[in-house]
């Protein structure tokens, strides 16, 4: 495999495509304890060993299989500026990762290790990929931006925070107290 992922159309991309629908229809058919290697192998219609030599173990492969979940599969919503558009972009990502299969995903994700290439560095390149287009488009409008650092700091940071450890997730109430105090840092900076 090449360092950016299987061949389109390839037997690597073949094999993925594979494991991943199997896991996605065992995790929809079973309780997570009754998932394994060889159930997923046997469902995708590969051995064992091309699973295990792809993925290492279970955990890496629910990992690998959650953060291709959490992938946007289109840019933010352009709500006409930035507290808006980070508003909007902030609240789905809530309301994704709050739902039991949300909570699930991201748990999965967590669960693997954590280098930049691995699920979790992968989740946090599409997070900070979103918000880089929504902070682009409002400078693009003229308005003064913070770093995309803080917004996952004082923004996302709390709210992932909230969904894997808290009793409850946060609430949209407090999706704009953590996007006006992100962009109120702003004005404090730059003003």
């Amino acid at each position: 495999m090449s360092p950016e992922g299987p061949r389109p159309g390839g037997r690597s991309a073949r094999v993925q495509a594979a494991v991943h629908q199997a896991v996605r229809g065992l995790q929809a058919e079973r309780p997570r304890g009754e998932i394994t290697v060889p159930r997923v192998a046997a469902r995708a219609g590969v051995t064992p060993s091309t699973v295990y030599r792809r993925w290492g173990d279970l955990t890496e492969l629910l990992a690998d299989v959650a953060a291709e979940r959490l992938r946007p599969d289109r840019p933010p919503v352009d709500a006409g500026g930035l507290r808006a558009d980070l508003l909007a972009y902030v609240g789905g990502y809530l309301e994704e990762v709050s739902s039991p299969t949300g909570r699930a995903v991201l748990r999965d994700v967590v669960a693997a290790s954590s280098a930049p290439e691995l699920p979790a560095g992968r989740c946090d390149a599409y997070v900070r990929a979103q918000l880089g287009i929504i902070v682009e488009r409002a400078r693009g409008r003229g308005e003064r931006v913070p770093p995309v650092a803080r917004i996952v700091e004082t923004v996302m940071a709390p709210i992932t925070y909230s969904v894997l450890f808290a009793s409850a997730p946060l609430a949209a109430a407090d999706v704009r107290r953590l996007v006006d105090t992100a962009l109120a840092s702003t004005v404090t900076a730059a003003g």
